[in-house]
């Protein structure tokens, strides 16, 4: 099904999935639209820690039972938005085989599957057998085609649930500008060469940054995908929130607090790859300073 964006799809699976009283397992840190939505629909929140000893994959064998009898969906990003991390097929094969077992709806939001670096190619939920009985798959232009704004997304899964949608939507929204879509069509097949040179670029940002933050103190593994680094604070930083304004303030380079995707954020950053190389090494240059002057 098309979506004006992959936003809307994700917030309108909630809204046609959940209802008061079920439970959504939700990546944390995690993307806020996941936990917003679920409780909009009235589902009660249970936050599924990410942490960097599990390489950012949520630990799904530490699930409560008694959450696990209530769950209906549980929420999936990978390339990762916040923390740049990725999931192998193998894990992907877990997944589908956990649904199965619980009865539970895996919703895999994945925009980032075309934003690759060092020979890395993302897989998707999809490629694995049976998955597309007990899973949705989101994905958006916005970041493969740098068509954030245009709003046109896709979702591919589950029929039932893509009929849902689509039931859902057609009582939400009239369809997208006919052009909008013709402007899709076009990015989707045409010449798909010119995308390694723009991956080439965020790589080079990215090399920029880890090399920047690990000079400063920070901890961080190198991401393989999509557009953000994702650090721990120096040694001694705990408080994401004080010590991301404090560098605003003192260095004038604004960074994202971790706790804006979840409890577990706490004590790290997020910085997007989106900004312009050289001003991505001016700031770089100002943290070092800043950090190392302490």
């Amino acid at each position: 099904i098309g979506l004006i964006g992959s936003k809307e799809g994700i917030f309108n699976l909630s809204q046609v999935i959940l209802n008061p009283g079920d439970v959504v397992l939700v990546p944390d840190p995690g993307y806020p639209v996941y936990s917003a939505s679920g409780i909009i629909a009235g589902a009660e929140i249970y936050n599924v820690p990410l942490e960097s000893k599990n390489g950012f994959l949520p630990d799904l064998d530490a699930i409560p039972a008694d959450i696990l009898q209530r769950a209906k969906l549980l929420w999936l990003n990978y390339p990762n938005n916040p923390t740049g991390a990725v999931a192998t097929m193998d894990f992907f094969e877990k997944v589908v085989l956990f649904a199965r077992q619980h009865r539970i709806l895996i919703a895999h939001d994945a925009p980032y599957t075309d934003v690759c670096f060092d020979g890395y190619n993302a897989p998707s939920l999809m490629q694995i057998p049976g998955a597309r009985e007990v899973a949705i798959e989101f994905n958006s232009l916005s970041k493969t085609y740098n068509m954030a704004g245009w709003r046109l997304g896709m979702a591919v899964g589950n029929a039932d649930v893509i009929d849902y949608l689509f039931n859902y939507k057609s009582q939400m929204d009239s369809s997208t500008f006919a052009p909008i879509y013709s402007a899709g069509v076009a990015a989707l097949t045409g010449d798909q060469s010119w995308l390694e040179g723009r991956n080439l670029t965020y790589k080079k940002r990215r090399d920029l940054i880890v090399k920047g933050l690990r000079q400063a103190g920070f901890t961080l593994e190198t991401p393989k995908a999509a557009i953000y680094v994702w650090a721990a604070l120096p040694k001694g930083e705990i408080d994401s929130v004080a010590y991301c304004a404090r560098m605003l303030e003192e260095t004038g380079v604004s960074t994202t607090p971790g706790t804006v995707y979840g409890p577990h954020g706490g004590g790290y950053l997020r910085i997007s790859l989106g900004t312009a190389t050289d001003r991505v090494e001016q700031a770089m240059q100002r943290i070092v300073k800043w950090t190392n002057g302490k």
